[in-house]
């Protein structure tokens, strides 16, 4: 069981790291004059091949008896899927107007969000606990994106994108806990994103026919297909089911400071101490609500 846990901690702190590094490399193609729509679309596009290519030379049996048709639950896993499309488009979009360290900060919402989706699913009131990481939470954001400060003025575009990210992770992350367990975690992220490629296609289906600019293929779209389409699914979908979901939710927190510093290092972007201390707070709320009590 130990072991169970550990290699399913690794395997969400790999995928946590992988989408950490993200933003940046958007940041990045932005600076190189690609666009969104370009961005995504290379990257759920790439990233549908790669997992097909993968399912066709590995075969992976089912993990537990299904409980519905096999048609019946790759709709599902499909519908679960497009909200791993939207993250993307809203996160991608968000870091347009606002610095990675704000963007992600904003993205990881997603953990009071998750709180407020179980109320709504599991009819179940949070205990203290909960109650209380997530007024943490609120207060390490208020310090995370500077907004005590009155010199800084925070795009209201990308602020809204933000949260719309962070509203979609969290049904990407309850999909991952949740939506036909029974799947081999290969086939699982395979329909998941073809789902999110349907999501992406349906969002930028005009910039297909007009200037779309194939070398971000090349240059972004094989590094961003693998960082965030490929890697990330699979990891979660293998240590989800094997950690839990609070376990899980602590060890993708990590994905927070990876994304900051790795804005730092590629991009230059300033980080504030009070910034920091911003990122521990919503760190120490996501340990405080998921650990058990002794």
């Amino acid at each position: 069981m130990k072991n169970n846990v550990l290699k399913g901690s690794l395997f969400i702190a790999l995928g946590a790291t992988s989408y950490g590094m993200l933003a940046t490399f958007v940041k990045m193609a932005y600076q190189e004059g690609f666009t969104t729509a370009e961005v995504t679309i290379s990257q759920y596009g790439l990233g549908f091949i790669g997992l097909l290519i993968l399912n066709l030379f590995r075969k992976e049996k089912p993990i537990l008896k299904p409980e519905t048709s096999n048609l019946k639950s790759t709709f599902r896993l499909i519908f679960a899927g497009t909200s791993l499309g939207l993250t993307s488009t809203f996160y991608y979009l968000s870091v347009q107007y606002i610095s990675v360290s704000v963007a992600i900060v904003l993205l990881m919402q997603t953990v009071w969000m998750g709180v407020i989706f179980e109320i709504a699913v599991h009819k179940k009131m949070p205990g203290l606990r909960k109650i209380i990481s997530v007024f943490i939470i609120l207060a390490g954001t208020f310090l995370a994106t500077n907004l005590f400060q009155e010199s800084v003025i925070i795009n209201w575009k990308g602020f809204l994108f933000g949260i719309l990210a962070a509203m979609s992770y969290t049904a990407t992350m309850y999909s991952s806990n949740h939506v036909e367990l029974h799947f081999p975690p290969l086939k699982r992220s395979l329909f998941m994103i073809i789902g999110g490629c349907i999501v992406v296609a349906f969002i930028f289906n005009t910039s297909i026919n007009s200037d779309f600019s194939f070398a971000v293929i090349l240059r972004w779209g094989i590094l961003l297909s693998l960082f965030g389409t490929i890697l990330p699914p699979l990891l979660f979908t293998k240590g989800m089911p094997l950690t839990g979901m609070g376990l899980g939710a602590i060890i993708a927190s990590v994905e927070i400071p990876v994304s900051i510093a790795i804005a730092y290092i590629f991009l230059d972007e300033p980080v504030s101490f009070l910034q920091w201390i911003g990122v521990i707070l919503i760190l120490f709320a996501v340990a405080f609500m998921n650990l058990q009590k002794r």
